[in-house]
């Protein structure tokens, strides 16, 4: 019996806990993802409601001490213009210098395809990262830590490399597979990644309010109609990315407004994961946790019952203009189906979200859409609820910087919400 077999019983043999911890239910021929405590969710280290936040941060300063991430961030600083020969890969230290190896190489692309860098982890081992409202931060007794943590913050900005990757266009789906159309519940289940057309009322996404009012029911509405036997769709947060945006910034997550993002996700990563697609879902239905949208009021008992039956979260990018430069990119789940995702630990003073990174293949099977326009929905699926291998569990996504596009090529201004989808 492995070790992730013995974490996972367990959790199923402690029924009295009081926190709600997940089974990890690791898809069906992938391998256990690389992660603390075997796999297991900080929910199962919770002290007194802190959600296992203290033994996280625990965690975390154990792994900045051991000082591996310093090293891999020393590695790459020193690397040299023609790149670095990783395990996975030839890596490049810097954009520029990947893009000149794809022009010296002639790496080429399908028909709408777009061949770029694209910036991967080359750090293969769980991390962690305390949000700017941890309590730590403003702690003066523990400074000497917040000291430690701030500089491992900035290392981890230093632990990719970017490697050469091809795009293909979305909307010619049909032509890598055939007989798929994009916009379909086919292409969800079968890759992760799907497209829809909205034709929005929402007048201005820089208002939350209106966002929250007008935007959410649509996109809710959207996700019924696209999926045939879903039962309900709960739109529970979002963001706005413009670089270019001079308005007030401020987030404000007590008013529901997430402000706006200057930057852009610069790294192949998703969302959530085995653990925490079921611990977020649990704690919108049961606590109505950080939730901009409709109430939730479940009791422990009705969200079992719901979270019984499979649900999903899908995440949904509907740009405010023609995007010309940074465009929203997708990566198809049989792509990776057999690769062990690294766990992300993002430290609160309440819960302990994980997202995934993974290291770079260049059979990653990726998608874009060409001046992807207002109307074209890109959706991309965080977490699948369903392990028997059958369907598609996530997709991961980033940015990306078109070389083709004119310098003065106005920077992506998209909405992005969040979602669950319940059957």
């Amino acid at each position: 019996m492995s070790q992730f077999e013995l974490v996972d019983n367990d959790v199923a043999d402690r029924p009295d806990r009081p926190a709600y911890v997940p089974p990890l239910q690791v898809t069906t021929g992938q391998p256990a993802p690389i992660a603390a405590n075997g796999g297991l969710s900080y929910m199962a280290f919770d002290r007194d409601g802190d959600a296992g936040t203290a033994r996280a941060l625990d965690d975390a300063l154990a792994s900045v001490a051991q000082g591996e991430g310093t090293r891999v961030a020393r590695l790459i600083e020193q690397a040299p213009p023609e790149g670095i020969a990783t395990e996975w890969g030839l890596g490049f230290r810097t954009y520029e210098e990947c893009l000149d190896h794809i022009r010296r190489t002639g790496i080429e692309a399908p028909a709408g395809g777009l061949a770029l860098p694209l910036p991967y982890s080359i750090y293969d081992r769980s991390s962690y990262s305390v949000v700017t409202s941890n309590a730590i931060w403003q702690d003066p007794a523990r400074a000497d830590l917040a000291a430690a943590l701030k500089q491992n913050e900035e290392e981890s900005r230093h632990r990719g490399l970017w490697f050469p990757q091809v795009m293909r266009d979305a909307r010619r789906i049909g032509e890598v597979h055939p007989g798929l159309s994009p916009d379909t519940p086919e292409s969800m289940d079968r890759l992760g990644v799907a497209l829809a057309h909205l034709e929005s009322q929402c007048s201005n996404f820089y208002d939350s309010a209106e966002v929250e009012r007008v935007f959410y029911p649509e996109i809710e509405k959207l996700l019924l109609d696209f999926f045939p036997g879903a039962t309900d769709a709960l739109v529970f947060n979002h963001d706005v990315f413009d670089k270019d945006y001079t308005g007030d910034r401020t987030e404000d997550q007590a008013a529901k407004n997430p402000g706006v993002n200057a930057q852009y996700a610069n790294l192949v990563h998703n969302d959530l994961n085995d653990n925490s697609g079921r611990v977020r879902c649990r704690e919108l239905l049961t606590r109505n946790l950080r939730n901009f949208g409709r109430p939730q009021n479940y009791t422990e008992e009705e969200a079992d019952r719901k979270m019984s039956r499979r649900f999903v979260s899908i995440n949904l990018a509907k740009p405010m203009e023609t995007v010309e430069q940074y465009p929203f990119v997708l990566c198809a789940w049989p792509s990776f189906a057999d690769q062990a995702y690294i766990t992300d630990y993002r430290i609160y003073d309440d819960r302990v979200g994980e997202t995934q990174r993974f290291t770079f293949r260049p059979d990653h099977e990726w998608y874009w859409l060409p001046q992807q326009q207002p109307n074209e929905v890109s959706m991309l699926k965080c977490y699948d609820s369903e392990t028997d291998g059958s369907l598609s569990r996530w997709s991961f996504h980033t940015a990306a910087i078109d070389p083709t596009a004119p310098a003065d090529a106005r920077c992506r201004k998209n909405v992005v919400v969040r979602s669950f989808v319940f059957f």
